[in-house]
């Protein structure tokens, strides 16, 4: 899980770009100078944003700040997903914003996006409508709508901050211990056994040590993160049409009755449930399939 930094380039003449990605296939934790507005549409996915790591359903709007690490949002979905993503200049806020008095509530925004900003109710349905008119707009009308879409997120209070303390990457170059160490173990491992004792030694600490340590970044246990990240891994395969049994074992459980306790807590569903709910099959050339990965790297 090492973190990349994204280039973005831009149209000339151009204050922001707007586009449909899909990294499906890849694990892509990066980050860029740019601010990012994303709008992700799908039966269930995983949200990592920061140090915040969790599981998203339906869709997910969120304002992430500019040199925020964060996970592509369709990572590993396999039924039906739309994304828009908005990424806008590293100067917008400073050449664009900052010297219109106006603007002081979308300043304000902007300056706390790097929390990481997750948007729901009215906010999120009337932006989405918003972002699908500007891309039929001309240069101007489209920095207009986007003015206008900014102008309502910063009105709105249908917002959750996902983060309470700076994450952007200045913070995790400079912790000593790197979570990057932490989350690319659990990732590597979390099939398996991962071992508290394990990962404390490859951070060049004590077992109590660690544990105080992640406790005090995560707000969870070693064991509720690893849970957390096996729930949210078993909703992705669930939705590759594998039977609860195989996916009970396959993200590293050895209890299936353990399991079906553990997912009901964290979704309010069985496995059974979820997959029965969401799992939906696409018809593919006349035959009945999932969808094929994406096999591009590059947003």
């Amino acid at each position: 899980m090492k973190i990349q930094k994204e280039i973005i380039e831009f149209e000339k003449g151009k204050s922001f770009k707007l586009f449909a990605p899909s990294l499906k296939n890849c694990f892509f934790w990066h980050y860029h100078p740019e601010i990012e507005l994303v709008y992700v549409e799908a039966s269930n996915g995983i949200r990592h944003v920061g140090k915040n790591i969790s599981g998203f359903a339906d869709s997910e709007l969120l304002l992430i700040g500019a040199n925020v690490p964060h996970l592509n949002f369709d990572y590993g979905i396999q039924t039906e997903c739309k994304q828009l993503v908005l990424q806008m200049r590293e100067n917008f806020l400073q050449d664009i914003i900052l010297p219109v008095p106006e603007f002081e509530n979308i300043k304000n925004l902007l300056d706390r996006s790097y929390l990481g900003l997750a948007f729901f109710g009215e906010t999120k349905s009337i932006v989405v409508e918003k972002l699908q008119i500007i891309k039929e707009k001309n240069s101007f009308e489209s920095l207009m709508g986007l003015i206008e879409i900014l102008q309502i997120l910063a009105d709105s209070t249908e917002v959750t901050e996902l983060n309470k303390e700076d994450t952007r990457i200045k913070w995790f170059l400079n912790d000593k211990i790197r979570m990057g160490t932490i989350y690319d173990y659990i990732h590597e491992n979390h099939d398996k056994k991962p071992n508290v004792n394990e990962i404390a030694q490859i951070v060049s600490l004590s077992t109590p040590a660690f544990c105080r340590y992640f406790k005090k970044q995560t707000n969870m246990t070693f064991t509720d993160f690893v849970n957390n990240y096996r729930i949210n891994q078993a909703k992705i395969f669930l939705l590759k049409d594998s039977s609860v049994t195989e996916v009970c074992f396959q993200v590293g459980f050895e209890s299936l009755s353990y399991f079906n306790k553990l997912f009901k807590q964290h979704t309010g569903e069985t496995p059974s449930e979820f997959k029965k709910k969401h799992f939906k099959p696409i018809e593919i050339n006349g035959r009945i399939g999932t969808i094929t990965r994406e096999s591009s790297c590059n947003k």
